[in-house]
């Protein structure tokens, strides 16, 4: 039996094949590489940039509401910030002229008194024996005046017609003399003795408020005990102290504004009254006394007061911010806003405040001129500005029912 071999298939195509899909396999990896590159730049790139310039379009910066200020006129006022304590411009502590029992006291702290009135009351038994004891001195006195004068009369006749000598005359003419003294001696220590009769009613000696009662009734007094104290609090002083480096700049009369604890929603004012020539032992400031009018008498001694002075002031004048302001060389320069375009306009400066961040302009703008109130990328004078519309705040109605 003849076995035949078939013949093996040819491998060509196979390997063919082979060859064929490696380039296919790497051309389509390669081109889902290159489409993923474009789909990632398409994302993070930018978008193009139109030049509007070779458009043939200028730019107009859009301004927001604060990027610009309307120049107001008014005041400009620099000032100087002080603290110190109130005090009456007006006290006194009422003494005892006299020694005596009290027999009452008529107001007690916080009550308001006047001017002479009684405010206390001695027991005035000795003082008025006193007083009867020296009018009758007065009237002993008195009488041996008249008998003196009646002498010297007769005395005067007889010397007239040589019955007396002139020693006998003068004699009696010194009599006269002296009695005349002693009435004047007895007239003074009834004075003295109803004065002291007087000052057993103790009076106020100014008006105000009696803030501090010393004594009670029953109680014996001696010369020169204290009674009562008294403020008036219708003129205050507030003691300031000011660095002495700042006086300079105080002067009398310059007006002072300031608050106190517990009047938060009130404002207080004053004038510089004096200024101590020395400084504070311990510090380098010196103490500088307002006058208050307290008409109202709100405010109270020993209040704590914080404010400022006035210590010069502008007229009405047109006033940039700081911060708009812009230097051209040596000259001072602002970017205004006219006709849609900024324009650098050259002003001349007066006073600045720097706490309020103002300065005066002397020349250069008017009231109403609107400028750039900070400075700005991009924008330079020439450019083309528009300011942008102010959006309404949302009305809320409110609902029925």
């Amino acid at each position: 039996m003849k076995i035949e071999s078939l013949p093996l298939a040819s491998a060509s195509p196979l390997s063919t094949r082979r060859r064929w899909a490696k380039p296919v396999i790497a051309l389509v990896l390669a081109a889902l590489a290159g489409a993923s590159w474009f789909a990632w730049q398409g994302k993070t790139a930018p978008p193009p940039v139109l030049d509007a310039n070779k458009a043939g379009k200028p730019t107009v910066f859009e301004l927001a509401q604060d990027d610009v200020v309307t120049v107001e006129a008014r005041e400009l006022a620099l000032r100087l910030p002080l603290s110190g304590s109130l005090s009456p411009l007006a006290q006194a502590t009422v003494k005892s002229k006299v020694s005596g029992v009290v027999l009452e006291t008529n107001v007690r702290e916080g009550m308001n008194v006047s001017a002479g009135q009684v405010i206390a009351r001695l027991d005035d038994a000795d003082a008025r024996a006193r007083v009867a004891q020296h009018a009758a001195m007065l009237k002993e006195a008195n009488a041996r005046l008249s008998l003196a004068t009646k002498n010297e009369a007769n005395s005067q006749a007889l010397l007239k017609q040589n019955y007396i000598s002139q020693n006998s005359f003068d004699t009696t003419r010194s009599s006269v003399e002296l009695a005349q003294a002693a009435v004047d001696g007895a007239r003074a220590q009834l004075d003295l003795a109803r004065i002291a009769l007087d000052d057993t009613l103790i009076r106020a000696p100014l008006s105000g408020v009696v803030s501090k009662r010393f004594v009670q009734a029953g109680e014996k007094l001696s010369p020169d005990s204290p009674v009562m104290a008294i403020v008036d609090l219708q003129h205050l002083t507030l003691d300031a102290q000011v660095p002495a480096s700042d006086i300079p700049r105080v002067q009398v009369g310059q007006d002072v504004r300031f608050k106190v604890d517990g009047f938060d929603a009130r404002q207080f004012s004053g004038k510089v009254a004096r200024i101590n020539p020395a400084t504070e032992p311990g510090s380098r400031s010196m103490l500088v006394y307002i006058s208050v009018a307290n008409s109202d008498k709100l405010l109270r001694a020993g209040m704590f007061a914080k404010g400022e002075i006035t210590t010069d002031k502008s007229g009405s004048r047109p006033l940039v911010p700081l911060a708009a302001l812009r230097k051209d060389g040596a000259r001072d320069v602002v970017y205004r806003v006219d006709g849609g375009k900024v324009v650098a306009q050259p002003v001349e400066l007066g006073m600045r405040n720097e706490d309020e961040g103002l300065a005066e302009v002397t020349g250069g703008v008017e009231a109403g001129a609107v400028l750039l109130a900070v400075p700005l990328d991009g924008v330079k004078p020439g450019s083309a500005v528009k300011l942008a519309k102010a959006t309404p705040a949302p009305v809320i109605l409110a609902k029925k029912g």
